[in-house]
């Protein structure tokens, strides 16, 4: 009997160290899982700031007002205009 509870004892010993170690596997992974939503809400937050920004370098009035000043150009007259016909489709051709 006493090899048999030896055996057990041994198996208990490793179940133990076993469930000990998937536990400490499981905290740090939770914990890597947390630092990387983390890092994913600031990746949003910076996306958005930089949607922001481009929008703002975009604006109509900002790209007119540097064009006006840094290129010289300015909004043709009338007589400049040309306005070009839309192509009409060939009779008879697919559609």
């Amino acid at each position: 009997m006493s090899r048999l509870n030896l055996a057990l004892m041994v198996v208990l010993v490793l179940t133990a160290l076993a469930v000990v170690s998937a536990q400490h596997r499981a905290r740090k992974l939770f914990s890597e899982l947390e630092r990387e939503q983390e890092r994913s809400r600031q990746f949003d937050i910076e996306w958005g700031q930089l949607q922001l920004e481009q929008s703002t370098w975009a604006a109509h009035g900002r790209v007119e007002k540097i064009a006006r000043a840094k290129l010289g150009m300015s909004q043709p007259g009338a007589d400049r205009l040309v306005v070009a016909p839309l192509a009409r489709p060939a009779e008879g051709g697919a559609r």
